[in-house]
């Protein structure tokens, strides 16, 4: 494979497919609709990629009639501009009605333990970090993240397609249109496998620079010098202080590793005059999840900006106190214990969900966007025939006041509903960096 221009966050120009330069899109990459590939003798995937991303798919497949039906609307051209970010792929297929069906295949992105494995793995044979930083992938690399236990090619039933068409195959014939032309930007660019599993191309670029350069630093490292054996033996002794110490205080035993899992709270008794043991319960358990992530991972859990930021994170994270229009009477003591009402906190919960403190901050903190997708977006949805909506500061809402989609600083579209005309707006569903994806998600549910 030849070496190829642009990052994984970035433009980059297609080969095989004769892709046009690609554009940015929050996190992901945005393909323009790959011309048809009329001829049904000739292999859909020419590279060992494409034919390893086929063979997933055909693999998980509940239904071979649906797959071949799939495979002759992607030979016609049927998939529109595609979508790949971190564990999904997205693009409307054109069916036998006017309107394209929206088509989602997910897959699970890796976590750090995975891309941790996987450079260790590339950086122990320097014609894999030749290859990768020259932005090749020879499909050794398969053979060296399966040796490392490292999931990168998808294996049989974890590709999961979605559409927005009645049929509940398993994939339907839109979302294995959507399958076989991802094939073909494997094809063209091997990389789009890397950024699926949750990997920015460039990120892992420079963290395998960094690991090369430290391992040729450590091989150039003079060794030790020898031992000088013209004294004889050296016999073992005693330091004076040591000896004429009057108090012997032995070493410290090492620490102990951290336990498997969090240890459990007591059981507290109920008194009169003392704390809810509820509560108590409650916050131990807490507490001991917090400070067992920490021994475990290094990562300070106990940072919160404000103890509503905490209360909210609390709210959110326990599913047993959560509640929109009745509430437990511990929710109703967290929400009193910050000074708010429980359908404030229920709120606010209902945002961490979304997207954390920056969820809740888009809850919030409205905000002034600079130019850019925000001012895209209305484009976006027009051309993929959804509600007209109308701007204020970095909310667009429909004619109806019942949908809304706010943008937050982290380039991520949330979805609000609200009964038409009340003003009550609450989140509702996922964010996504595609104001479509986000918006067409909540008309969904």
């Amino acid at each position: 494979m030849s070496p190829r221009g642009g990052a994984l966050g970035g433009g980059g120009l297609g080969r095989a497919s004769g892709m046009s330069e690609t554009s940015r899109m929050g996190s992901g990459r945005v393909f323009p609709a790959l011309p048809a590939h009329p001829d049904p003798e000739a292999p859909f995937a020419a590279s060992w990629w494409g034919n390893a991303w086929i063979g997933a798919l055909e693999e998980s497949a509940l239904d071979q009639g649906r797959l071949a039906r799939g495979r002759a609307y992607a030979r016609e051209g049927a998939v529109d501009t595609i979508t790949v970010a971190p564990g999904r792929i997205v693009a409307y297929v054109h069916g036998s009605r006017p309107r394209p069906y929206r088509a989602e295949i997910r897959l699970r992105t890796m976590l750090p333990d995975h891309w941790d494995r996987f450079l260790d793995a590339v950086a122990t044979d320097p014609a894999h970090i030749a290859a990768l930083l020259d932005k090749d992938m020879p499909h050794a690399l398969a053979d060296a993240a399966a040796r490392a236990d490292v999931p990168l090619l998808p294996g049989a039933r974890e590709l999961a397609p979605s559409c927005t068409c009645p049929d509940r195959g398993h994939p339907c014939k839109h979302a294995a249109a959507l399958a076989y032309q991802t094939a073909r930007l494997l094809d063209a660019d091997p990389f789009v496998l890397l950024l699926l599993r949750g990997g920015e191309e460039q990120d892992l670029l420079d963290e395998l620079s960094r690991r090369n350069a430290h391992k040729a630093a450590a091989e150039q490292q003079p060794a030790p010098p020898a031992p000088d054996t013209s004294r004889g033996p050296t016999l073992p002794g005693t330091l004076a202080r040591d000896a004429l110490a009057t108090e012997y205080r032995p070493a410290p035993p090492p620490p102990q590793a951290p336990p498997a899992h969090p240890g459990e709270p007591p059981v507290l008794p109920s008194l009169p005059g003392a704390p809810d043991p509820t509560s108590l319960e409650f916050l131990v358990t807490d507490a001991a999840a917090r400070a067992h992530a920490f021994l475990t991972t290094g990562a300070d859990p106990f940072t919160a900006a404000s103890p509503w930021h905490d209360a909210v994170r609390l709210a959110a994270c326990h599913p047993g106190l959560t509640g929109r229009r009745t509430f437990s009477r511990p929710f109703a003591e967290l929400a009193r214990s910050v000074g708010r009402t429980p359908a404030d906190l229920s709120r606010a919960a209902a945002a961490w969900r979304q997207g954390g403190e920056e969820g809740l901050a888009v809850l919030e903190t409205p905000w002034d966007p600079p130019a850019g997708p925000f001012d895209r977006a209305r484009g976006s949805l027009a051309g993929a025939d959804l509600p007209r909506m109308t701007i204020h500061r970095n909310t667009l809402t429909n004619a109806e006041a019942s949908l809304q989609i706010r943008y937050g600083r982290d380039g991520r579209w949330y979805p609000y509903r609200s009964e038409p005309g009340a003003e009550d707006w609450w989140p509702e569903g996922e964010a996504d960096v595609d104001v479509v994806g986000a918006l067409t998600a909540v008309l969904g549910a």
